[in-house]
């Protein structure tokens, strides 16, 4: 018996064999887009962008399937999904997220703090490779004294941070600017509450790692 095929809006909407969806081409690519993470970048693509507030209820609506939240910040023009945190089996994100380590949770949280401050400024919040440094300087373990250790841990932090998208290259060699997208990737219900987050890392001993887990996914 032969197979009928759908026909008019249904049909033109069929993009390959068996396809039985019902979301228009751009709509399925940017679906994808969000869903490859680590967030959509208004800005940089405001054709996307326009489409996730054009059909905000729908993406909401189809992303719940799989237990995420779609995340917009209208102010920095910043969109993500979030995983659902459920106590139930086979909710857990699709794509499990590596933990920031304790030098690299420091260094977001600084950053954060840095994001904050330029808020409403008009002026981008950067970093330097150097800047990042003397933050995990005055982080560093008391009696650590191992300079290599910490340019290694400096350039492993910002690369980190980098893959995550969370500081974007500029066109200066070792200069980064601070992503927006890090505000909702460290949702703190206030500013206030991070210098006590850091304080509490700081209690962590050297050999230990506090991890910190994003709201949202490696790139």
């Amino acid at each position: 018996m032969s197979t009928q095929l759908p026909s008019g809006a249904a049909a033109e909407r069929r993009l390959f064999e068996g396809d039985t969806g019902s979301f228009e081409l751009p709509l399925r690519q940017l679906l994808v887009r969000l869903l490859r993470g680590p967030y959509l970048d208004g800005v940089a693509e405001p054709r996307l962008w326009q489409l996730v507030l054009d059909r905000r209820a729908e993406i909401s609506a189809y992303v719940a399937e799989i237990f995420l939240v779609l995340e917009v910040d209208a102010s920095r023009k910043i969109a993500l999904l979030s995983p659902v945190a459920l106590e139930a089996a086979h909710t857990t994100a699709i794509a499990p997220r590596r933990a920031l380590k304790r030098e690299e949770t420091l260094l977001a949280l600084r950053l954060r703090l840095l994001l904050e401050r330029h808020a409403g400024s008009g002026t981008d919040a950067v970093v330097t490779r150097e800047a990042a440094r003397e933050i995990l300087l005055e982080h560093r373990a008391p009696g650590d004294t191992d300079d290599k250790k910490l340019e290694e841990t400096t350039d492993a932090a910002l690369a980190r941070l980098l893959s995550l998208k969370l500081i974007l290259p500029t066109e200066l060699a070792d200069e980064y600017k601070v992503s927006g997208a890090l505000a909702l990737a460290l949702p703190f219900a206030t500013i206030e509450e991070i210098p006590d987050y850091i304080a509490a890392i700081e209690r962590v001993g050297a050999d230990d790692t506090e991890e910190l887990e994003l709201e949202t996914e490696d790139a």
